[in-house]
Formats: structure tokens, C-alpha cells, sequence
């Protein structure tokens, strides 16, 4: 950890893997629309290509060349079924498997650890997620926020500035005084070279039991914290 700043006045969070946990819920889902007509499908290593598939579609992506990302995540699956013996999958069925993103479980500490810091911060997301699928999976998973921000909005992707500096404008506060929380050291760097503040959360479970996730604390970040719950505890909430 590196020498405490002064508190920030807004904690932005990132939402699909920080504050959510999208690989057992993809996966379920999988087993569930697709699992009785096709029980030896690797729907573990499905979810990975379908997330690897979506993150790595983003990066060339300008503001000139939007695309939303729900669009991402079909056109990735379009591309994948094939490759996990899922081909003969409906339009219906994919369209349902698609609808899984925006309706992802919230990790167990969340909810409890929000509460505490909605008392002392403002909090919001910055996801890049629509902003109708960080609406949806935040009511499903019963996630209060202060308000919705997300990559829509800049009409780029994080780790463009575009994104950060979008949400201070609308938070009225200058980046020194906003913190990044996320179990990503991409997207916190990248906010952290603006000057926010920035916290990693571990969150060793991302990609399942066994997953090749970096949950390594860095004296980089400002907070390095093992749950949401320690997160509140070190800001003292």
C-alpha cells in the first residue's frame, strides 16, 4: 500500500468480476438452457473463451466504431458454439444465454460492504457494460448504487481516459479525489495515470476454482484488499 492520500469524496467500481461474479453465473446458465442436449459441452472452458472472446474484441474498438457490448457478447457466441459442440443452439437459446451477462450474482460481500461505504462516499459504477445491462444486473442482483456510469457514455472503452475523465464530470470532482476500485490492474492503472486514486480488490474465484487470476497485492495501489468488507474496514467505514 502506498502512503495514504486524503479520502477520496467517490468510489467508482468496476461490476463484472470486481462487484459480480459472471463466471459461475454464465455457467450455470449454460448447463441450464444447454445441459440436457448437451451434457459433455465444457461449459467452464466455454465462459472462459466467451470472456476472453468479449475482452479481447474491445480493444480495437474507437469511438468512432461503437459497438455495444451485448452485441459483443452475441457475436462472440455466434463465434464459439461451434468450437464447445454447441452449434445447434436456437436463436432463442442464444438470445437467452446472451441475457445471462445481465443477470450476474453478486459476490457475498457486496452488498453488506456497500451499504457501509454509501454512508461515508459516494458510489457509482464504471463498467464497460451498457448501461441498460449494469441497470438490469444491479436490480437482479440487488445492488444500490448512487448512480450508473459506464463506457456507453464516452462511447469508448476503459482503459481509455475518455471513460475515467467522463465519470468525474459528471461526479463534479476532480480525479485526485475519485478511487477506482477493481480486481483488474488494467483498469486501475489506467485510471491511476490520471491521477484517481486506486484500489485492488482480489477476487480469486474470477474464473473459477483453479482460474489463472492475479489476485497479487502491488505497493502501486493506494488499497490492496482481500473483499469489499476490507475495502470498508481500511476506509474506514
Amino acid at each position: 500500500m502506498r502512503d495514504r492520500r486524503s479520502p477520496p469524496r467517490a468510489l467508482l467500481f468496476d461490476v463484472q468480476g470486481t462487484a459480480t461474479d459472471f463466471y459461475s453465473t454464465v455457467r450455470d446458465e449454460a448447463q441450464r438452457i444447454a445441459g440436457d442436449r448437451f451434457p459433455d459441452v465444457d461449459t467452464d472452458g466455454f465462459v472462459e473463451a466467451w470472456r476472453a472472446g468479449y475482452t479481447a474484441a474491445l480493444q480495437p474498438t474507437t469511438r468512432a466504431g461503437w459497438v455495444s457490448v451485448r452485441a459483443v457478447y452475441r457475436r462472440v457466441l455466434d463465434r464459439i458454439v461451434e468450437q464447445y459442440g454447441l452449434g445447434q443452439l436456437t436463436t432463442a437459446d442464444r438470445d437467452e444465454l446472451t441475457q445471462a451477462w445481465e443477470k450476474l450474482k453478486a459476490w457475498p460481500d457486496v452488498l453488506p460492504a456497500l451499504t457501509r461505504l454509501k454512508r461515508r462516499f459516494t458510489v457509482a459504477t464504471l463498467s464497460n457494460a451498457d448501461v441498460a445491462a449494469v441497470v438490469n444486473l444491479s436490480k437482479h442482483a440487488g445492488l444500490q448504487w448512487d448512480a450508473v456510469f459506464t463506457a456507453e457514455m464516452a462511447r469508448a472503452f476503459k482503459p481509455d481516459p475518455a471513460v475515467y475523465h467522463m465519470a468525474a464530470t459528471y461526479l463534479g470532482a476532480p480525479l485526485a479525489e475519485i478511487m477506482m476500485v477493481a480486481s483488474h490492474k488494467y483498469d486501475l492503472r489506467a485510471a491511476a495515470r490520471l491521477g484517481c486514486q486506486s484500489a485492488f480488490v482480489a477476487r480469486p474465484l474470477e474464473l473459477g476454482v483453479g482460474g489463472a487470476v492475479d489476485i497479487a497485492y502491488d505497493e502501486e495501489f493506494d488499497i490492496n484488499a482481500s473483499d469489499f468488507i476490507d475495502l470498508a474496514d481500511q476506509l474506514g467505514c
